[in-house]
Formats: structure tokens, sequence, C-alpha cells
């Protein structure tokens, strides 16, 4: 199994498959977008299906396809597909959008897609489109009703903004009254791909939690599964639950499973990270598996402890405002 320097089981591996996305959402991108990457320079599906592989082999065991938006990329389904049948692979999971999303679900479904993370930040049709430049809430909420018709485990991310979503907390949170979903509050970070656009820290995950006790005086605690990046809760009648994500805070760091392959193939040990080890370029360049995997240990043995030390280690202070779409959500 990988470990890091601090003793830390590394076994979940986020791949993003692309980084162009159909939504343009404040806390993400520019209005205009982004510089997207070549095409040349993105991975292939077969270097993405080979990186899985070696990952696997190493002891990963849970692989999260993301994006940008992952079916922006061509044929992504035929890619879950293929990365579904690999030896020693346990638990597959996506993160989405949901606007391309509703036709592909039973497929995901066959293919043994385990939970679906869904990013809506409103239920109100026009915050949606100020918050993500684009008129398709409708489309989000099919896919949200077609993922529980399939009986696909749904956790919904809502990105907690001053003075552009405060007034959805609740009503996103009763979502969870009737239905089998988690419902994900998380802290605003500086990925938002401008230099310019500052985040506020107002509402971290203490004013969150603050503001859901005000309206849910019964929330409760419950235990937090190993290496959870949400602080969970449980409202008593509720068929769903709650939870925190301290995502700028940073304070789930300490037991931290995860690494990133970016769609350009960086690997990143920590999302706060700078740079990283290129696999593509390892994979173009003619290294076999057993070359790979000793590169993968070494970049995974520096790992560092937390990402304010990752941040510290920037050499370039400009890379905290890369879009969550370039470094892989």
């Amino acid at each position: 199994m990988l470990t890091d320097k601090f003793g830390r089981h590394i076994n979940y591996l986020r791949l993003a498959v692309v980084d162009r996305c159909n939504l343009r959402c404040t806390y993400c991108m520019p209005e205009n977008g982004l510089i997207w990457i070549k095409q040349k320079e993105l991975m292939t599906d077969e270097e993405m299906l080979r990186i899985c592989s070696v990952f696997t082999e190493l002891g990963v065991d849970k692989i999260r396809i993301t994006g940008g938006e992952p079916f922006v990329r061509k044929n992504c389904i035929g890619l879950i597909k293929k990365i579904s049948q690999l030896n020693g692979l346990n638990g597959l999971s996506l993160t989405t959008n949901g606007l391309l999303t509703e036709q592909y679900i039973p497929q995901l479904k066959e293919y043994g897609i385990q939970s679906v993370n869904l990013s809506l930040d409103t239920l109100n049709e026009e915050r949606f489109f100020r918050i993500t430049r684009r008129k398709s809430f409708d489309k989000v909420m099919k896919t949200l009703d077609a993922l529980l018709k399939h009986h696909i485990r749904v956790k919904i991310n809502t990105v907690v903004m001053e003075g552009r979503n405060m007034e959805d907390i609740i009503p996103l949170a009763e979502l969870a009254r009737n239905l089998p979903i988690d419902v994900r509050f998380i802290e605003e970070m500086p990925f938002n791909g401008n230099d310019h656009a500052a985040i506020s820290l107002q509402w971290n995950h203490l004013q969150i939690l603050h503001h859901l006790k005000n309206h849910f005086p019964e929330l409760r605690k419950t235990e937090d599964p190993k290496s959870s990046t949400s602080y969970n809760y449980k409202i008593p009648g509720f068929t769903g639950d709650i939870g925190i994500i301290a995502a700028y805070t940073r304070s789930f760091c300490g037991d931290c499973n995860r690494i990133r392959i970016t769609p350009s193939g960086l690997l990143r040990t920590c999302l706060y990270e700078n740079g990283g080890i290129n696999l593509k370029d390892e994979m173009r360049s003619g290294k076999t598996n057993e070359e790979l995997k000793n590169i993968i240990i070494n970049s995974i043995h520096k790992k560092p402890k937390d990402g304010w030390e990752a941040e510290k280690l920037n050499a370039d202070a400009s890379e905290i405002h890369q879009s969550m779409a370039t470094i892989g959500g």
C-alpha cells in the first residue's frame, strides 16, 4: 500500500479527465472561461486507463472521476466503463454538474458507480444563472431525480458564498428531510482562475454550522468515517445527512488518503500543491509500469503534512488562483 512519510495510507485517486466545463461558476473560473489545455497535452483514454491500472496495483482501491465536467470529454462513459473493470478497484464514483449526465445514468448504474457528487449551489433558478452564468437549472434537477430513481447514492455539493447563496443553505438542507441524500456545504476556496477575485472567509465551517443550528436546534454530530473530508451531522427525522467541508480551513488534512491526477497528467499529492510530476510525459518518454510505480512512490513520500504546508512550498504564489477545473475538482 502507498504510504507517505507521515504514515498515511493513500488509497484514493481523483482523476480529472478534462479541464473544460459547460458552466462558468463564479467561484471556479472567469466569465469568459480559461485557456484550455491543448488536445495533444491531454491524456488519452489509454494513458488514463494505464495510470489507473498502475495505481490499483499499488493499492489504490477507490477512484473518483472528476473534471472540469467529465462528460464534456468525448466518450467519457466508455472510459468509465474500462476503469470500472480494473482489478482491485472497490469503489468508483463521479463528480458532475449534472448538465449532460442524465442520459448516462443507466450505464453508470451498470458500471458500478457507487455514488455521484452533484454540484448544486442554489434551488433558485435565477440565482443558479447568476452563479453559473448558464440557464441549465432544470437539467441539474432532472439529473438529481434520475440518480435517485436508479438508487445511486447522491451527495449534493454546495459552495457557500457570502452575498450569493446564503438564503439557500436551509432549503438545500431541507432536501435531506425526505430524500436519501447527503447535502454538503463547502467553504469557498481561492481556486477561481482569477488573481483579482477575492473570497470571503466569513462563512467558514463554524459559521455554516452556527447557521444550521439556529434553524435545526436538534442537529447532532455523527461519527466521521476515516479520512472523511466532511464533518457529518444528522437531523432527527431526516432521511439524509448533512455535511460541512472545511475546504479552505483545511482541518481534515491529518489523515488524508487522497491524490490527484490532472487532465494533463500531473500528479498532485495535495490540492494546494504547485506543480508535480507529469506522469503523461513519463509514459510518453517510454517509462515502464515498474518505473512509473517508483516515481509515484517517491512522489507520495514527499506529500506535505497539510494544505497550509503545501501552499507555503508553492514557488509561484499565483498558483493558488488556478481554476479548480484545471486542478481537478
